[in-house]
């Protein structure tokens, strides 16, 4: 075969996997940051185009779970020539860093990022008293 013809099969099986894919619900996976504030952790959630009626948190004793979804955008598939935006699905479980303390996490979704902030666990200072004399 010559190279004309194996370039046309090999543009033919991308444009194959492409179609295939838009089929199928998609996995992604958002960046995350923990920021101390002293008195609390703050979490930022990278999830543009994630409406907030899609979003789940769940908050275990040392870990928190995030997960949503990025609906597909309604384009036909005779006019998408390529998808690179992630879509579909996502769950993402984090440690904390330090301890919380437990249901304390504060969820707002702002300019595609969403923030949760959790109050930080401080531990108790035991006072000891002096025999007095």
């Amino acid at each position: 075969m010559d190279e004309l013809v194996l370039g046309r099969l090999q543009h033919l099986m991308t444009i194959r996997e492409g179609v295939e894919n838009l089929s199928r619900p998609l996995v992604w996976t958002p960046a995350a940051d923990w920021i101390d504030e002293g008195t609390h952790l703050l979490l930022l959630l990278d999830v543009p185009g994630v409406e907030a009626d899609s979003l789940a948190l769940s908050e275990g004793l040392h870990e928190v779970t995030l997960s949503g979804q990025r609906r597909a955008p309604a384009y036909s598939s005779n006019h998408l020539i390529s998808a690179e935006r992630p879509q579909g699905t996502f769950s993402r479980t984090l440690a904390f860093p330090e301890e919380v303390v437990p249901q304390t996490g504060e969820a707002q979704l702002q300019h595609g990022v969403l923030s949760v902030r959790f109050e930080k666990k401080h531990p108790t200072i035991d006072v000891i008293g002096q025999p007095q004399d």
